[in-house]
């Protein structure tokens, strides 16, 4: 066993910063900044050699008692290091983005206290070895994020606040309920590729699918599956930073991946085809995939199609872990990556014309890549990404989805995702279109903007170039060593070894 407690230490590289960043005083802007960044920056560099190490083969668990017969488990695989990479990654990008963005604001000791905590408590999800440890974790993670949500104070916002903790704590509730059932059953069991349920099928089949219709839909409230998203679009009232971190970086991202978790990991494809688990998983992916596009297409307002976009593209994601396969296995779990890239872009682009210009709807970007040119770009690239355009991202995910879809002999998904992308290049197009040849009559509300040299404040500009430009050569670069496909692929490999399947 090499160094398990760098687990430890990659949790503490948050932890510690956002707890003290909370006694803090307003003023001390630069301590702040430091300690934001140079936790984030910490975290960061022990990740990538966590990651080295998990490639060569390397082992690092922690394990700590909790009640007799169950354990907290902190283990890294390749599957854990994917969502943690992309969470320490983007959460480094995203705090510079949200020290920039809330200059001068009230309340940031307390906004980056809790920013901190929830990327812990992300980070956490990650690594949880098992489902107790998973759900502590998850429910830490809604803790943490309810303050994000209700920063700003207003009704609006407390209301979509009152929301957001119905909707998550409702379905940790049933997630709660679903793990003591399942422990009664089988004890509680790590995560391992192939699960650990196999041979309880044939005396509790009707008790396992239950327990996987609980466990979905404990999962599905932070993944917003129709019809458990309302709370999502109503979170949008949140800071621009803090509307990125829920949809690219953690609360989604934590649903889906829990899904992910348990389908492969807890539950097994196997038993999962052998339950007639995966077509209702299947269908209620895509049902989710269309709504939310279906959605998008009528909202007016940036924040809320973005919102409604997100419901439909993390969808994704479970699709492909329902497919049962291992090219739709890695369509999913590369968009995992893949949409959080595109979809922080975007959320950071629309922070910047709402900051920049008072820009919020969509009607209003008329003219607007002739003043912002270079975060019309990005949202450009972005947008196209979505629609699945080649050879971005989106296009890599995509692609993969309709291979597993054939290969599953699944042709009913296959049309499923060339409607799902029509509806994407529908409501995607015209905000591109309207933001680069449209003509606007009035001038910008941009006063406040006069003693920029850019075109916005340098820290909003910077991080949205950086992570177009990444989300650009996650697609066209696909194939290099390293890439999120090349991760994927080595995830897949290892995760259909038990079922003797392959790429």
């Amino acid at each position: 066993m090499n160094s398990s407690w760098l687990l430890i230490f990659i949790l503490m590289s948050s932890l510690v910063p956002g707890l003290l960043i909370f006694f803090l005083r307003e003023e001390s802007h630069g301590l702040r900044t430091a300690l934001n960044l140079g936790g984030a920056g910490l975290k960061l560099i022990l990740v990538g050699y966590l990651l080295l190490g998990v490639q060569r083969g390397d082992v690092y668990e922690l394990r700590a008692v909790l009640l007799p017969g169950v354990e907290l488990v902190l283990a890294a695989d390749s599957l854990s290091l994917l969502f943690a990479t992309l969470s320490s990654l983007l959460w480094f990008v995203t705090t510079i983005y949200a020290v920039g963005y809330l200059e001068g604001s009230p309340n940031r000791s307390r906004f980056f206290g809790f920013f901190s905590l929830c990327v812990s408590a992300t980070v956490g999800i990650a690594f949880s070895g098992n489902l107790i440890t998973f759900l502590i974790f998850y429910e830490i993670l809604t803790l943490a994020t309810w303050p994000l949500v209700v920063h700003r104070g207003t009704a609006q916002s407390l209301r979509a606040g009152r929301i957001y903790l119905a909707y998550t704590l409702a379905g940790g509730a049933l997630l709660l309920a679903a793990m003591v059932w399942l422990a009664l059953l089988a004890g509680s069991g790590d995560f391992k590729p192939g699960g650990y349920l196999m041979g309880l099928e044939q005396e509790f089949p009707t008790h396992l699918k239950l327990i996987f219709a609980m466990l979905v839909a404990g999962f599905g409230v932070k993944a917003a599956l129709v019809p458990l998203h309302s709370w999502l679009p109503r979170a949008m009232v949140a800071p621009a930073p803090v509307s990125a971190l829920l949809h690219a970086v953690a609360v989604v991202k934590a649903g889906a991946f829990g899904i992910v978790r348990v389908v492969d990991d807890v539950y097994g494809l196997t038993l999962v085809l052998e339950l007639g688990l995966d077509l209702p998983l299947m269908a209620l992916a895509v049902i989710t995939i269309v709504y939310g596009s279906v959605r998008a297409l009528f909202a007016d307002d940036i924040k809320r199609r973005l919102a409604f976009s997100t419901v439909s593209q993390v969808s994704y994601i479970v699709l492909g872990v329902a497919l049962a396969g291992p090219l739709g296995a890695v369509g999913g779990l590369v968009h995992l990556v893949h949409q959080g890239l595109m979809k922080i872009t975007l959320f950071f682009c629309a922070g910047n014309f709402a900051e920049t210009l008072h820009i919020h709807k969509v009607s209003e970007l008329k003219g607007v890549g002739r003043r912002m040119p270079l975060t019309m770009l990005a949202f450009t690239l972005g947008a196209l990404g979505m629609i699945g355009a080649p050879p971005l991202a989106g296009f890599i995910s995509k692609w993969y989805l309709g291979l597993g879809a054939l290969q599953m002999e699944q042709h009913w998904v296959l049309a499923a995702l060339v409607v799902s992308s029509l509806l994407n290049a529908a409501y995607f197009l015209p905000p591109v279109i309207r933001g680069w040849f449209g003509r606007r009559e009035e001038p910008w509300h941009d006063e406040h903007m006069k003693h920029h040299r850019f075109e916005t404040h340098w820290m909003l500009l910077g991080p949205t170039l950086f992570v177009a430009a990444v989300a650009v050569a996650a697609g066209v670069l696909a194939g290099m060593p390293y890439s999120p496909l090349d991760w994927v692929s080595l995830i897949v490999e290892r995760e259909y070894a038990p079922t003797g399947g392959g790429l």
